[in-house]
């Protein structure tokens, strides 16, 4: 079993920047792909950033050059860096973390840019 905790959502103005950190405990870590989500209200669940085991990204389109996704294994965490922030960023960011048959979610974080 795997216990995930996101951190460091909060307000921000557009174009400011927010790093996201998700903690995990309860399992090894480095095994997962670790994955962040965002739910804007009224909106499917979406995927926006990805990191394998061996540190392969991905991104969706409408974050590429903006968001960073990365991951410290030695503290089990896994990390987003926002910045160059949009209204339409606005939601509830989820981390996940997954390798079959096991899927975990955080409670997440709520992200609000507005000014």
């Amino acid at each position: 079993q795997v216990q995930l905790v996101e951190s460091g959502g909060g307000l921000v103005q557009p174009g400011g920047s927010l790093r996201l950190s998700c903690a995990a405990s309860g399992s090894i870590f480095s095994i997962y792909a670790m994955t962040w989500y965002r739910q804007a209200p009224g909106k499917q669940r979406e995927l926006v950033a990805a990191i394998t085991s061996g540190a392969t990204t991905n991104y969706a389109d409408s974050v590429k050059g903006r968001f960073t996704i990365s991951r410290d294994n030695a503290k089990n965490t896994v990390y987003l860096q926002m910045n160059s922030l949009k209204p339409e960023d606005t939601a509830v960011y989820y981390c996940n973390a997954y390798r079959w048959p096991y899927d975990h979610w955080g409670q997440g974080t709520q992200v609000t840019v507005s000014s």
